[in-house]
């Protein structure tokens, strides 16, 4: 007869060392929740090639014209909603480029959507009714690795062709089945048994930030360290384009300005204008053809000058 620990999930197991938590005063609960994160970035350093896999074949497909699409429900689907949101005015590129399903629809971002995740035909069609395609790549994100939403989105994106890839914290489960590319951070039990917000949730968002950053500064949305697609929507963001404006091309502060504000705010624009002297127009024209990667735009008008 199997052990009946082993037939529960690893993110479902309770943790022996927080079996007291209940009855410890609150910086004592504080520090084993510490402890239990720190595990989380040892479990990540131990996927990097898994991670790396992905993102080699993300940018593949995105350079194709293809897009990239997270997957999950609950707290996973939530997540990706949350790193999918961030791409457009953190690398100024379209939101169709990077694309995020929540079961039950975005109202489950903020309300608990629990039924709508055991029907896996449900994540398959919320697939095709975005025009999922061959050329596309798909992340699906469960922490247990057996949500059948996430496990039939996943099998259904690898039948049509796309890239598929898992996140998961369940080593050997469905969803590793049923992807191309599994990454399986193993964090163990979480301090509060089955409460996969926690260690489960944590590694998740890490992984996600390393999947999107590192496409996007592979696609070239990124130079240096330094944001140069960033959108200038409000205060804090116009200063600091106004700073990497200054940076990348070694004006002052009022040069930076002026440049900037000819750009209409526009940084990849206000950058080519800075470097090679061109209008807007020209700018503006150059970044279209080069999907907005600054460097390929400044090949571009150098060419034409």
């Amino acid at each position: 007869m199997p052990n009946v620990v082993d037939s529960i999930p690893l993110t479902e197991q309770e943790n022996p060392r927080t079996a007291q938590i209940s009855s410890l005063p609150t910086e004592a609960i504080l520090r084993l929740i510490n402890e239990e994160d720190a595990r989380v970035a040892e479990a990540i350093a131990q996927v990097l090639p898994e991670i790396s896999w992905a993102v080699d074949g993300i940018v593949a497909r995105l350079r194709t014209g293809g897009r990239l699409f997270y997957l999950g429900t609950g707290t996973s689907g939530r997540l990706g909603v949350l790193d999918a949101a961030e791409c457009p005015p953190t690398f100024g590129v379209s939101p169709e480029l990077v694309q995020a399903i929540i079961a039950g629809g975005y109202e489950a971002c903020y309300r608990a959507v629990e039924a709508s995740e055991d029907d896996a035909e449900v994540g398959a069609h919320d697939l095709d009714a975005r025009g999922f395609t061959e050329q596309d790549a798909l992340v699906g994100i469960a922490a247990s690795g057996r949500t059948p939403y996430t496990v039939g989105a996943v099998g259904h994106a690898r039948q049509l062709g796309a890239l598929t890839i898992a996140i998961t914290c369940a080593p050997d489960s469905p969803i590793t089945a049923a992807a191309e590319v599994s990454i399986v951070p193993v964090v163990g039990p979480e301090v509060i048994a089955g409460s996969t917000r926690l260690k489960a949730g944590t590694a998740q968002k890490m992984v996600l930030n390393m999947i999107s950053t590192a496409t996007m500064i592979q696609l070239g949305y990124v130079t240096g360290n330094r944001m140069t697609n960033v959108q200038t929507r409000n205060v804090k963001l116009r200063a600091r384009a106004l700073r990497i404006l200054q940076s990348e091309a070694g004006l002052n502060e009022e040069s930076a300005r002026e440049i900037l504000n000819r750009a209409n705010g526009n940084l990849p624009a206000a950058l080519i204008i800075s470097k090679t002297g061109c209008a807007r127009e020209a700018a503006e024209s150059a970044l279209d053809k080069s999907r907005g990667v600054v460097s390929e735009a400044l090949d571009l008008v150098r060419k034409l000058r």
